[in-house]
């Protein structure tokens, strides 16, 4: 009797409840043994602590189909190993032992073959075996292929039915959630769509397509379906789909018999739900030649004198899709010969180029524009591209290699050529540095092209006609350009094609600031935006307004369209 109340006084203590007729020794070998799985899952933490490990319990983990088959259910009995989260992007490996090689050689294995960031955990016996019999379920899951797998026929039928824009908001009324990523997709091919917005409002859904740079209205969806799409997006993107309070970015890729497009993802948490961009990065879209760019004859010429350098450091400068991309690999492309290596390094890697080797930053690993360069050339390099400098450790780095016989490309966030100097300045870099190392610098900007079906003679306004002739009547003698005696002026009227704009396509207006001995004796730490504007003009640099002007006196684009882009000009 007094064991049995011994027993009962013990349960207490733990907590457990003793159900009327329930035998006192089952419930008390019960709690025992949870008792003993809590003491293990300490030891498993202490121990994990004690290595330098994280510790994860996988009792009640949501572990999906799609991490837990990464690894074969042999190979995880084998090592008491097993692959708990997968994102596409990221893939965490548990272990009961975490230094055994067998551990160790697997997540790295993992990370190779997934090309994601792994991570290694401590779990305990229990924890390990509670995951494996998830194994058990696995045939009964249908594998997640992160991609929209877009046939030809597919793109092809609701191609046909998007004849015109207004097209796109009723074949969307009628779409699943699954075909509305299809017909999203298939309008962006269709209409020439760089970017796909989703966004949640109060009442609807807002479909939104970029075309030449210009957002606009495409469609409205019922609210409800908004949970759906947002995570069938996640599911193919590779994000987090229970994830909402936080951005996430992601990519998938639509596969095509003519050749894979990839899709970059990007959610914000927003008021009414999470917006969702993606950004369409089509091959062709960077397929230009650097002759076709835009260039003016001799602003070309100069430019590729500047290019055949075997040294010294070339600059875009402009906001975000103003092109510089497209020109860098432009110019890529015409350096890339046999005898010619060439090493990027971008954030990310958004198109593929042929025979020029590509490299890609990771903040995680500390691979850093500044740390990715100083390895890249220790490849011994004739041309490396930085996707963009961003701080005085990166601009230092590559003004170096630029002094050491190597053709430096990369980018600049300012707003035209003359702010680049003051810009690198405020950084902290020094004037002798910049003085020798510098060759040329771009600015830039894109315009849209009247569209050539409905393009007709145009009267333009007195007062732009005013302003066209102060912006070209400040073309510099050296520049070598001379406008025609006689404007004429176009613009697009307006038709199905062109969803009534008037434009269609973009060209580039550039103005490119040389590095002449006048700016290298005024380099000095306050050497102003205004000084180099001052010396660029003297050097016979034509503005972004004035190369925009003059293309609307040629009949690619409008007076509008400049000052819109561009302004008036300074």
């Amino acid at each position: 009797m007094a064991e049995m109340q011994s027993i009962e006084s013990l349960l207490k203590k733990t907590g457990a409840a003793t159900p009327a007729g329930a035998p006192v020794q089952e419930k008390f070998e019960e709690k025992m043994g949870e008792i003993r799985l809590r003491e293990k899952e300490e030891e498993t933490q202490k121990k994990a602590a004690a290595i330098g490990v994280p510790y994860v319990n996988l009792k009640g983990f949501p572990v999906s189909p799609e991490a837990i088959s990464q690894v074969p259910r042999e190979q995880a009995n084998a090592l008491k190993a097993i692959s708990f989260l997968f994102t596409g992007s990221d893939v965490r490996l548990a272990a009961v032992d975490p230094e055994a090689p067998g551990a160790k050689e697997l997540l790295y294995q993992l990370e190779e073959r997934l090309q994601a960031k792994g991570g290694l955990y401590v779990i305990s016996e229990e924890s390990f075996r509670v995951a494996e019999t998830l194994y058990d379920a696995l045939p009964k899951v249908k594998k997640i292929v992160k991609g929209v797998k877009i046939t030809d026929e597919e793109l092809s039928r609701f191609q046909g039915e998007l004849k015109s824009y207004g097209d796109i908001a009723k074949v969307l009324q009628n779409a699943s959630v699954t075909d509305v990523m299809t017909v999203m997709m298939a309008a962006g091919f269709a209409f020439g769509v760089s970017d796909v917005h989703v966004e949640a409002e109060e009442a609807k859904v807002a479909v939104r397509f970029r075309i030449d740079g210009v957002l606009q209205d495409v469609a409205s969806l019922p609210h409800d379906i908004w949970k759906k799409l947002v995570s069938r997006v996640k599911l193919v993107s590779g994000l987090k789909i229970n994830v909402n309070d936080r951005p996430q970015d992601g990519r998938f890729t639509i596969f095509l018999k003519s050749g894979d497009t990839d899709v970059r993802v990007s959610t914000i948490p927003t008021n009414w739900g999470e917006s969702v961009v993606m950004r369409i990065l089509k091959p062709g879209s960077i397929a230009v030649d650097f002759a076709t760019l835009g260039f003016r004859p001799l602003v070309q010429a100069k430019l590729e004198k500047e290019i055949a350098k075997p040294h010294g450091m070339l600059i875009t400068t402009g906001p975000t899709g103003s092109g510089k991309t497209t020109t860098l690999y432009a110019i890529l492309r015409k350096l890339n010969t046999a005898d010619v290596k060439i090493i990027t390094l971008e954030d990310p890697i958004e198109y593929k180029l042929e025979g020029i080797n590509q490299s890609q930053i990771d903040h995680a690993k500390s691979y850093t524009f500044a740390n990715g360069l100083r390895s890249i050339l220790r490849q011994d390099p004739d041309v490396v591209m930085v996707g963009e400098i961003r701080d005085l450790e990166t601009a230092e780095v590559a003004i170096n290699a630029a002094l050491t016989g190597h053709l430096m490309l990369s980018t600049l966030h300012t707003n035209d050529a003359s702010g680049s100097l003051p810009r690198l300045l405020s950084m902290g870099v020094k004037p002798f540095l910049i003085a020798p190392a510098f060759n040329a610098v771009i600015g830039q900007r894109l315009v849209r092209k009247i569209h050539e079906a409905c393009k007709e003679p145009f009267d333009v306004p007195e007062d732009q006609v005013e302003t066209v002739k102060r912006i070209l009547g400040e073309l510099p003698e050296k520049s070598g350009e001379k406008p025609p005696t006689e404007w004429k002026f176009f613009h697009g009227k307006g038709c199905d094609a062109c969803n009534g704009s008037g434009y269609k396509g973009r060209v580039g207006i550039y103005e490119v600031l040389l590095m002449d001995d006048a700016i290298r004796a005024a380099l000095s730490e306050s050497l102003s935006e205004y000084n180099v504007r001052e010396l660029a003009k003297a050097q016979g640099m034509v503005t972004m307004a004035q190369d925009g002007m003059l293309k609307a006196i040629d009949g690619l684009t409008t007076v509008d369209e400049v000052l819109r882009v561009a302004g008036e000009g300074t």
